[in-house]
């Protein structure tokens, strides 16, 4: 049976096939054609592509409209070229896309050729995989150019990093090249180590060639000198050479011994040390004279330093206005004599029934403590063994159910103790005054560079923290909670710490009537910039150039710190102080600046990124220079409080908000929609959160601070901040009627109809890109249809109904 199976197979084999089935094997001529067709297409990629790099932005407009012969394209490979180029290129892999004509060039040649196609299918493999490395490559680094990376770079990149961030983007392109290192190009750690062997070699052979002819010409110049002075009896040698050879080398021996020694003393080594010894002994005495000088000068330069500071003593910045006197603390009101007022049935009271209520849950409680602070109690329970602190945190709600209170907060576990915390806010909540804080010990004997007093925690202790260490802050909270009177607590702590010559303040203002009341002390603490002159900037067009002057001074403190060669600013006024800095080289005493802005949301409306981008380079950079941040909102959402900024302000204030959101926006965390409000506020400087109560200046106080410090004796002016040039708004913009856009017209119909100039729209009805829209609206504008560029807004319609624009074209061609 096996044997008629065998046959029946052979049979089958050798039967002809049926006419409707045909095999489909290429032939050499079909390889040939197919294979020349894609060599030659490689080519024509490998034009459009190079042209799309050199003339591809001029295409852009005319890719969707291949169809109207009245276009023309700058593409090499014309029309065809410039849909390939965009395509595969712009929204494809980018540079990358280079090595496709590589692989259809390998592919044509192995078809023409009748190559072997196993070597073919690994060479597409590992160049796909090099396409796709390569454009996700481009698409992270160079965002500022997507057509290197292409759109499908772009987005992967993009992807990428939504899950995994631009560490763990980085990481895998690392690892996908170290693939393609060790597969394709086969490299391994035992081919570095014999490269590196292999050079070792070289270098070691190349060195002992060198050194083996310096030998061998020594040799032969001591026997050029043998030789020299016997000529005679060298000629008797060669010929005693032609009868024995024993007499020949004694006769020719003794010779070369006796007069060897001759060599050696006299003609040989007398010139050699004449010629080398002028040429050591001119070098060490310019080296000597040169080291002398330097000493001297050294001593010169410290001694100068040193008889300055004994003539003179240390610099002393506040010698200008010597007489200047800080302000005192009758100024400021006292607002409870008698300090916390402790009720013991209200204690009583509210512990029995935050034990009741864990009972009902079935939570025992160890022990409980109350902790009396000026508006809020500190209630800290220890569990029993087994209780879950989860379950205690879950019944937040039942407890301020239970105790008819609003704002109860549960800290579960407190940081650094063993027990859980709830505070409760108290019935009757004693105001913090701000003298009770400004008198307190310890803000008086504070060693700080910016000491700043913000009130008394839970446990009635003064809260001093240093703007220098922060080194921003921010401050934000709903309307009315007490963020006004948390500035004028931040001022007025520095107020009584700082002599006038060592702070400066910026304020912004945008409401206009909060710090108003500081402009009494402008000579003193102020600074502003030229030509401006109020102090205080209440129009939010000048806040930009405000900014950009503080930048251009940041600069500047940074190249006096570049000079001075110190690293910060208390470093360089200790520096300046001990008359170690020349004031005629530029060096001057540096005061801490402090800028302060009292509603960040209603810049971000109305400048934008024109706020953010200097605010967070400040706030990046300017603090070894002394330049500090105070910014206040009354707005927690995303877009006022960014990423940018919440990064670059470590340390922040939260006043009451109105929910959760607002509170993670700020802290990160929940806990400022559970305050009572009134300058109930949660600090935090990266660390642990702590509940504080702010305390209170109201604006009779502050008008007694700035009046007593305003009639005193002051500067001529305020600081002045450098003056800021800006780049030029607008652009040199063709006026010539002639060189319009032949969509011109149809452009300006767009615009006034949609009352709303910018290129997006004319590119959107016209369907423009974006280089022939941006010419027609550079047109539009210096034709007047529109108004000038404005940052992020649309720019304004100058003509406002088409009538008006009509009569406009009729004008011009009159």
């Amino acid at each position: 049976m096996a044997k008629t199976t065998k046959k029946e197979t052979n049979n089958k084999k050798n039967e002809p096939k049926a006419e409707g089935q045909r095999s489909w094997k290429l032939t050499k001529q079909h390889k040939f054609v197919v294979g020349c067709l894609l060599v030659l297409f490689s080519v024509a990629l490998l034009v459009a592509f190079i042209s799309f790099y050199i003339n591809g932005q001029s295409d852009q407009s005319v890719v969707n409209e291949l169809g109207d012969r009245s276009q023309t394209v700058q593409n090499w490979l014309g029309k065809f070229g410039a849909f390939l180029a965009d395509g595969i290129v712009y929204k494809g892999f980018g540079i990358a896309s280079f090595i496709l004509v590589r692989l259809f060039f390998l592919t044509g040649m192995f078809l023409a050729l009748e190559l072997s196609t196993k070597k073919l299918k690994n060479i597409w493999f590992w160049d796909l995989f090099a396409i796709i490395v390569v454009s996700i490559l481009f698409g992270f680094f160079a965002t500022s150019a997507p057509e290197l990376g292409g759109t499908i770079g772009y987005e992967l990149n993009l992807f990428s990093q939504d899950y995994i961030g631009k560490t763990g983007t980085l990481l895998m392109l690392l690892f996908g090249l170290i693939v393609y290192l060790i597969f394709k190009i086969k490299l391994s750690p035992e081919k570095i180590q014999s490269y590196f062997d292999s050079t070792k070699k070289e270098l070691k052979s190349e060195l002992s060639t060198l050194n083996k002819p310096s030998q061998a010409d020594s040799a032969y110049n001591l026997e050029e000198f043998a030789v020299e002075d016997q000529d005679e009896e060298l000629d008797n040698i060669h010929l005693k050479t032609e009868d024995t050879q024993f007499e020949i080398n004694k006769e020719a021996l003794k010779p070369t011994i006796s007069n060897s020694s001759e060599i050696d003393l006299n003609p040989v080594l007398k010139p050699l040390q004449m010629s080398i010894n002028p040429v050591t002994e001119t070098p060490v005495h310019t080296e000597e004279f040169v080291i002398e000088k330097n000493e001297e000068e050294d001593i010169i330069e410290e001694n100068l330093a040193s008889r300055l500071v004994a003539d003179f003593g240390l610099f002393d910045p506040t010698l200008d206005l010597s007489n200047y006197k800080f302000p005192t603390l009758d100024l400021l009101k006292e607002y409870s004599t008698g300090g916390i007022t402790i009720n013991q049935e209200e204690l009583e009271e509210n512990k029995n029934r935050i034990v009741d209520t864990l009972r009902n849950y079935k939570i025992e409680i160890a022990q409980i403590k109350a902790t009396v602070g000026p508006s809020v109690t500190l209630y800290e329970i220890v569990p029993e063994a087994g209780i879950r602190i989860s379950k205690i945190k879950s019944l937040e709600d039942d407890i301020a159910l239970s105790l008819s209170a609003l704002g109860i907060r549960i800290i579960a576990p407190i940081p650094g103790k063993g027990t859980i915390g709830i505070e409760v806010p108290n019935k009757n909540p004693t105001m913090v005054s701000m003298k009770s804080v400004i008198g307190s010990a310890k803000f008086q004997e504070a060693e700080m560079e910016l000491p700043i007093a913000l009130g008394k925690t839970i446990s009635n202790e003064t809260f001093v923290v240093d703007l220098a260490k922060m080194p921003h802050l921010l401050m934000a909270g709903a309307t009315g909670q007490g963020k006004s009177v948390g500035l004028n607590a931040v001022l007025t702590s520095l107020l009584y710490k700082k002599h006038p010559a060592e702070v400066k303040f910026v304020l912004v203002d945008p409401k206009k009537v909060e710090l108003t009341l500081f402009n009494k002390i402008e000579r003193h603490y102020l600074a502003k910039l030229p030509d401006t002159e109020d102090a205080i900037i209440t129009d939010n067009a000048k806040v930009v150039n405000t900014l950009n002057s503080l930048c251009v001074e940041m600069d500047n403190r940074y190249s006096l710190l570049k000079d001075a060669m110190v690293r910060n600013i208390k470093e360089y006024n200790d520096k300046f102080k001990s008359r170690k800095l020349n004031p005629e080289a530029g060096h001057r005493f540096l005061p801490y600046i402090i800028l302060v802005v009292d509603e960040f949301a209603d810049l971000i409306m109305t400048a934008g990124k024109e706020v953010e981008v200097p605010i967070a380079r400040l706030a990046q950079l300017a603090r070894a220079i002394g330049i500090h941040l105070i910014i206040a909102t009354q707005r927690p959402s995303v877009n006022v409080i960014t990423g940018l900024i919440k990064a670059n302000f470590p340390a922040r204030i939260a006043f009451r908000v109105t929910s959760k959101i607002d509170s993670r926006t700020i802290l990160d965390t929940q806990g400022a929609d559970q305050l009572i409000g009134r300058g109930d506020l949660l600090y935090t400087n990266g660390n642990d959160v702590v509940r504080v109560q702010c305390a209170f200046i109201d604006t009779p106080e502050v008008e007694k601070i700035t009046d007593f410090i305003g009639s005193q004796k002051a500067y001529a002016t305020a600081y002045l901040l450098p003056e800021f040039v800006g780049e030029e708004n607008g652009i040199n913009l063709d006026i010539d009627i002639s060189e319009r856009d032949t969509l011109f017209r149809e452009a300006a119909e767009i615009i006034v109809n949609a009352q709303q100039g910018s290129a997006s729209l004319l590119q959107r009805k016209l369907k423009l890109g974006y280089n022939r829209a941006g010419r027609l609206i550079d047109q539009l504008e210096a034709a007047g249809i529109v108004g000038p560029f404005e940052g992020s807004k649309a720019r304004s319609v100058n003509i406002l109904d088409m009538n008006a624009l009509d009569q406009f074209f009729n004008n011009e061609q009159n």
